[in-house]
Protein backbone atom coordinates (compact mmCIF):
# COMPACT_ATOMS: atom_id res chain seq x y z
CA UNK A 1 0.00 0.00 0.00
CA UNK A 2 1.30 3.53 -0.95
CA UNK A 3 2.57 5.16 2.09
CA UNK A 4 1.43 9.20 2.27
CA UNK A 5 4.78 11.36 2.42
CA UNK A 6 4.33 14.91 3.88
CA UNK A 7 7.09 17.49 2.69
CA UNK A 8 6.14 18.20 -0.84
CA UNK A 9 4.31 18.67 -3.68
CA UNK A 10 5.38 16.53 -6.84
CA UNK A 11 3.10 16.81 -10.23
CA UNK A 12 4.00 15.28 -13.76
CA UNK A 13 1.74 14.77 -16.80
CA UNK A 14 1.92 13.98 -20.90
CA UNK A 15 0.23 16.38 -23.48
CA UNK A 16 0.80 17.02 -27.08
CA UNK A 17 3.72 15.17 -27.24
CA UNK A 18 5.37 17.38 -24.12
CA UNK A 19 6.00 16.45 -20.73
CA UNK A 20 6.76 18.51 -17.22
CA UNK A 21 7.19 17.61 -13.93
CA UNK A 22 7.39 19.99 -11.22
CA UNK A 23 7.59 20.39 -7.24
CA UNK A 24 7.93 22.79 -4.65
CA UNK A 25 11.25 23.47 -2.85
CA UNK A 26 9.96 23.00 0.69
CA UNK A 27 11.78 20.88 3.15
CA UNK A 28 10.20 20.69 6.50
CA UNK A 29 11.06 18.75 9.63
CA UNK A 30 8.42 18.12 11.86
CA UNK A 31 6.46 21.41 11.52
CA UNK A 32 9.62 23.73 10.80
CA UNK A 33 10.81 24.77 7.33
CA UNK A 34 14.75 24.11 7.00
CA UNK A 35 14.88 25.10 3.18
CA UNK A 36 12.99 26.59 0.33
CA UNK A 37 14.17 26.12 -2.75
CA UNK A 38 15.11 22.38 -3.38
CA UNK A 39 15.30 20.83 -6.09
CA UNK A 40 13.08 17.53 -6.05
CA UNK A 41 12.72 16.31 -9.60
CA UNK A 42 15.39 15.60 -11.99
CA UNK A 43 16.16 14.30 -15.57
CA UNK A 44 18.31 10.72 -16.39
CA UNK A 45 19.00 9.05 -18.62
CA UNK A 46 20.18 11.33 -21.32
CA UNK A 47 17.34 13.85 -20.82
CA UNK A 48 14.90 11.48 -21.95
CA UNK A 49 12.79 10.75 -18.58
CA UNK A 50 11.53 13.13 -15.56
CA UNK A 51 12.17 11.83 -11.72
CA UNK A 52 10.55 13.15 -9.01
CA UNK A 53 10.41 11.99 -4.92
CA UNK A 54 8.77 12.69 -2.07
CA UNK A 55 10.04 11.33 1.38
CA UNK A 56 13.45 11.03 2.85
CA UNK A 57 15.94 12.88 0.84
CA UNK A 58 18.76 10.14 1.59
CA UNK A 59 16.39 7.58 0.71
CA UNK A 60 15.51 9.33 -2.39
CA UNK A 61 18.64 10.12 -3.95
CA UNK A 62 19.58 5.90 -3.65
CA UNK A 63 16.65 5.03 -5.39
CA UNK A 64 17.55 7.83 -8.12
CA UNK A 65 20.99 5.81 -7.85
CA UNK A 66 19.52 2.78 -8.26
CA UNK A 67 16.63 3.39 -10.93
CA UNK A 68 19.38 5.09 -13.06
CA UNK A 69 21.46 1.85 -13.01
CA UNK A 70 18.16 -0.06 -14.09
CA UNK A 71 17.67 2.15 -16.95
CA UNK A 72 21.10 1.35 -17.87
CA UNK A 73 20.97 -2.12 -17.61
CA UNK A 74 17.80 -1.84 -20.10
CA UNK A 75 18.76 0.37 -22.41
CA UNK A 76 16.49 3.10 -21.49
CA UNK A 77 13.20 0.77 -20.98
CA UNK A 78 11.00 2.62 -19.04
CA UNK A 79 8.77 0.23 -18.12
CA UNK A 80 10.99 -2.45 -17.57
CA UNK A 81 13.50 -0.52 -15.51
CA UNK A 82 10.36 0.46 -13.10
CA UNK A 83 9.43 -2.91 -12.50
CA UNK A 84 12.76 -3.97 -11.87
CA UNK A 85 13.28 -1.27 -9.11
CA UNK A 86 10.28 -1.94 -7.77
CA UNK A 87 10.96 -5.51 -7.20
CA UNK A 88 14.18 -4.91 -6.14
CA UNK A 89 13.12 -2.30 -3.47
CA UNK A 90 10.83 -4.61 -2.26
CA UNK A 91 13.02 -7.82 -1.94
CA UNK A 92 15.71 -6.08 -0.74
CA UNK A 93 16.75 -5.92 3.15
CA UNK A 94 18.60 -2.71 2.86
CA UNK A 95 16.39 -0.84 0.21
CA UNK A 96 13.20 -2.17 1.92
CA UNK A 97 13.77 0.09 4.57
CA UNK A 98 13.92 3.39 2.36
CA UNK A 99 11.13 5.92 2.68
CA UNK A 100 10.46 7.62 -0.32
CA UNK A 101 8.45 7.58 -3.42
CA UNK A 102 9.23 8.26 -6.74
CA UNK A 103 7.03 9.63 -9.66
CA UNK A 104 8.32 8.98 -13.29
CA UNK A 105 7.41 9.78 -16.52
CA UNK A 106 9.02 10.07 -20.39
CA UNK A 107 6.63 10.96 -23.79
CA UNK A 108 4.78 7.47 -23.26
CA UNK A 109 4.53 6.25 -19.99
CA UNK A 110 3.57 7.54 -16.23
CA UNK A 111 4.55 5.95 -13.51
CA UNK A 112 3.97 5.56 -9.31
CA UNK A 113 6.75 3.73 -7.50
CA UNK A 114 6.67 2.82 -3.41
CA UNK A 115 8.98 0.28 -1.47
CA UNK A 116 6.26 -1.85 -0.65
CA UNK A 117 6.17 -2.87 -4.27
CA UNK A 118 3.73 -0.68 -5.88
CA UNK A 119 4.14 0.22 -9.20
CA UNK A 120 0.54 2.47 -10.54
CA UNK A 121 0.54 3.85 -14.37
CA UNK A 122 -2.20 6.21 -14.25
CA UNK A 123 -4.80 6.57 -16.71
CA UNK A 124 -4.54 9.66 -17.38
CA UNK A 125 -0.91 9.85 -17.43
CA UNK A 126 -0.52 12.37 -14.75
CA UNK A 127 1.37 11.60 -11.89
CA UNK A 128 1.45 13.36 -8.07
CA UNK A 129 2.92 12.61 -4.95
CA UNK A 130 3.72 13.98 -2.01
CA UNK A 131 1.13 15.52 1.08
CA UNK A 132 0.25 18.43 -1.85
CA UNK A 133 -0.24 15.44 -4.09
CA UNK A 134 -3.87 15.44 -4.02
CA UNK A 135 -4.61 19.04 -4.80
CA UNK A 136 -2.03 19.06 -7.56
CA UNK A 137 -3.88 16.37 -9.24
CA UNK A 138 -7.41 17.76 -8.74
CA UNK A 139 -6.19 21.48 -10.15
CA UNK A 140 -3.72 19.14 -13.35
CA UNK A 141 -7.09 17.18 -14.11
CA UNK A 142 -9.12 19.98 -15.01
CA UNK A 143 -6.63 22.20 -16.47
CA UNK A 144 -5.61 19.64 -18.96
CA UNK A 145 -9.84 18.75 -19.45
CA UNK A 146 -10.63 22.91 -19.86
CA UNK A 147 -7.80 24.63 -20.54
CA UNK A 148 -5.32 24.51 -23.73
CA UNK A 149 -2.29 25.73 -21.25
CA UNK A 150 0.94 23.20 -21.95
CA UNK A 151 2.39 20.72 -19.47
CA UNK A 152 4.66 22.93 -17.81
CA UNK A 153 1.81 25.67 -17.40
CA UNK A 154 -0.66 23.41 -16.40
CA UNK A 155 2.37 21.73 -13.58
CA UNK A 156 2.82 25.33 -12.26
CA UNK A 157 -0.86 26.28 -11.67
CA UNK A 158 -0.75 23.54 -10.11
CA UNK A 159 1.65 23.65 -7.83
CA UNK A 160 0.67 26.91 -6.80
CA UNK A 161 -3.32 25.80 -6.46
CA UNK A 162 -1.72 22.63 -3.87
CA UNK A 163 0.78 25.54 -2.37
CA UNK A 164 -2.44 27.54 -1.38
CA UNK A 165 -3.59 24.46 0.64
CA UNK A 166 -1.38 22.34 1.71
CA UNK A 167 1.02 24.14 4.57
CA UNK A 168 3.77 21.32 3.07
CA UNK A 169 4.00 23.29 -0.21
CA UNK A 170 5.38 26.42 -1.14
CA UNK A 171 5.60 28.29 -4.22
CA UNK A 172 9.09 28.07 -5.19
CA UNK A 173 8.19 25.79 -8.06
CA UNK A 174 11.18 23.64 -9.84
CA UNK A 175 9.80 22.94 -13.56
CA UNK A 176 11.86 20.13 -15.53
CA UNK A 177 10.37 19.75 -19.69
CA UNK A 178 10.87 16.90 -22.25
CA UNK A 179 9.77 17.90 -25.53
CA UNK A 180 8.52 15.77 -28.16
Amino acid sequence: MLKSFLSTTIIGLKKNGKAAMGSDGQVSLGETIMKQTARKVRKVYNDKILVGFAGSTADAFTLFERFENKLSEFHGNLPRSVVELAKDWRQDRVLRKLEALLAILDHEHSYIVSGSGDVIEPDDGIVAIGSGGPFALAAARALVKYTKLEPKEIVKESIKTAASICIYTNLEIHIETLNG
